[in-house]
């Protein structure tokens, strides 16, 4: 929450050559309701900045969109130099976010002000955004979008090698809870329904099972196959459980990052059909295990950030390849498997985008 320096010194820069600027504190209300946005969540300390060079008329309008924040540094130690320091060392430039993405930020900051020094005037309206929480949520282009920020067209200037990803997988974060019942570990224990301790890990690994078979399930499905993105998927990435080193587990929770394709996503965008799947399928196996199907799991549901795809024939697709072959670098159509700000654009605002 330390972005509104940083907001303003673009905005400043981007001011000082002819751009009409705005850097605001979204209100919780505007993104209320938005399946990618957390409950609760609010902007304080964490501004979006807008700019925008009017066009000369009769032009296609061209947004250029990034994020300013980055991940967490830690672990601090294994850092060479600091983090928040930028360094350049054999011809390159080492700091937290290098890549990811101030150098795409700067990338599009200094295009535009190339364009004025220059007094190249463009026809349609040039629109620079950049947001924040894109690292945790996805809030900010939400808000953006929300503003009324979009374009004919949108680029994101993520590190994609001059491949342009016109695709991205969509996630969703489950966490599941399995209850056991707890007893002394040093006792043995009768059947449960005997009065019998129930350990909630080994339970758990009844769901962790079912889950790994669908994983597996999801790989083989037609419905999975896509031609730049890789098949769905699966992946247990938080586990908590137990309560004393002597006692039964009472509990174990379970959070799993689910990622899944457009050709899942309903026609908002999201995943609902997916997270239909998934809570069926946890309550079929569920009511194989004697204990499970007395004492179902519970299952809470995270935020769900978008999937996102535009046909290869949106025109801002064979103009970004002509433009990288025009500097000697050959890329190609491709798509990425994680996320990206773009598919909020494209989803919500109707924005195509790519990066």
């Amino acid at each position: 929450r330390d972005e509104t320096a940083l907001q303003e010194y673009l905005a400043s820069r981007l001011r000082a050559v002819g751009a009409e600027t705005e850097v605001w504190e979204p209100s919780p209300d505007e993104v209320a309701g938005i399946r990618l946005v957390p409950a609760g969540l609010h902007f304080e300390g964490r501004p979006q900045m807008v700019a925008r060079f009017v066009g000369t008329g009769g032009g296609r309008s061209l947004l250029l969109n990034g994020h300013i924040d980055v991940v967490s540094s830690e672990p601090r130690e294994r850092w060479t130099s600091d983090p928040n320091q930028a360094e350049v060392r054999g011809g390159k430039l080492y700091g937290r976010g290098a890549c990811d993405m101030k150098g795409g930020i700067a990338a599009m900051v200094f295009a535009a002000e190339t364009l004025a020094h220059l007094n190249v005037y463009l026809a349609g309206d040039l629109v620079i955004c950049t947001v924040t929480d894109e690292e945790s949520t996805g809030a900010g282009g939400a808000a953006a979008v929300a503003h009324g920020v979009r374009a004919e067209a949108a680029l994101i200037p993520e590190p994609s090698g001059f491949g342009v990803w016109i695709a991205c997988r969509g996630s969703l974060i489950p966490t599941i809870t399995v209850t056991g019942r707890p007893g002394h570990a040093g006792f043995p224990q009768p059947h449960w329904q005997e009065g019998g301790a129930v350990n909630a890990i080994e339970k758990m690994g009844v769901i962790m099972d079912a889950m790994h078979r669908l994983q597996e399930e999801w790989r083989r499905r037609p419905d999975h196959r896509h031609p730049y993105l890789s098949p769905g998927d699966i992946v247990p990435v938080l586990i908590e459980g137990g309560e004393w080193m002597v006692s039964y587990p009472a509990s174990c929770r379970l959070t799993y990052h689910l990622a899944y394709l457009p050709g899942h996503a309903d026609e908002g965008g999201w995943g609902t059909s997916v997270e239909r799947e998934i809570t069926e399928w946890i309550e079929r196996v569920s009511r194989t295990d004697s204990w499970l199907a007395e004492h179902p799991p519970t299952i809470e549901w995270g935020p769900d950030v978008p999937s996102a795809e535009i046909s290869p024939e949106e025109p801002i697709v064979p103009v970004v390849l002509s433009a990288a072959a025009d500097v000697g670098r050959v890329g190609s159509i491709a798509g990425m498997d994680n996320w990206h700000d773009g598919a909020t654009f494209t989803r919500l605002g109707g924005t195509p985008s790519i990066c």
